[in-house]
């Protein structure tokens, strides 16, 4: 009952702070101080989309530098009416550019130092894409379709696990494959961050949308 009433709480926090009329403001603001909170110890991050809700669980010992900064995303809103742009059925499902072209100008070069890597790629995990370099981990976090060992050769750092409704990640749309923007890598986004959910859903409208993201902290 006590976890619930947290988790209620915590909700109810980020629907308020979400209707306020700063919240665009923040958005476009990286530098505000409510970027930097640290994530509790483990945490829920309740995924609304047109498919249903899955639930990724962060972990911050797994890597802080990450686990704040995708908390915090989450709890301020980033990920709010979103599309899942890339899913490689068997392979990968990504999402983490903005609707809003201004915000993803705000944040396009806001790099995260790297975290230890931990590299183990197993289905339902998830972690922070990069570019093939050092400290390029930014905004998109990929989902594990799969049991991915081939990318555990590289540095990327897990950060938690899809909890409840992988059959839901499972299902989004993948019908694009690696047409509708691809990876971080490949160089064939800057379409949809400078046209934003207006040109996603003008030329991929059956991408799956997140409708919204919840925050709960978990007590162990």
């Amino acid at each position: 009952m006590m976890f619930l009433l947290l988790a209620a709480a915590a909700a109810c926090a980020t629907s308020s702070s979400r209707g306020s009329p700063d919240r665009r403001a923040l958005l476009l603001d990286p530098d505000n101080a409510e970027w930097r909170r640290p994530a509790p110890p483990v945490s829920q991050l309740t995924f609304e989309t047109t498919r249903g809700v899955f639930v990724l669980e962060l972990r911050r010992d797994w890597g802080q530098l990450g686990a704040d900064r995708l908390y915090n995303l989450a709890r301020l809103g980033y990920y709010d009416d979103t599309r899942v742009h890339r899913v490689n059925k068997g392979y990968i499902a990504q999402f983490g550019l903005h609707g809003d072209s201004a915000v993803n100008a705000a944040w396009k070069n806001r790099y995260l130092p790297d975290d230890p890597p931990r590299s183990n790629n197993v289905r339902g995990s998830f972690a922070f894409a990069f570019k093939a370099m050092p400290n390029t981990r930014n905004m998109q976090i990929y989902i594990n379709l799969a049991d991915n060992t081939r990318n555990n050769t590289e540095p990327f750092t897990i950060l938690g696990a899809v909890v409840r409704g992988m059959s839901v990640v499972d299902s989004l749309y993948s019908g694009y494959g690696e047409s509708s923007g691809s990876g971080v890598r490949q160089g064939r986004q800057g379409p949809l961050e400078y046209g934003g959910n207006a040109f996603m859903d003008r030329e991929y409208p059956l991408l799956d949308r997140i409708i919204r993201v919840t925050v709960s902290e978990v007590r162990e």
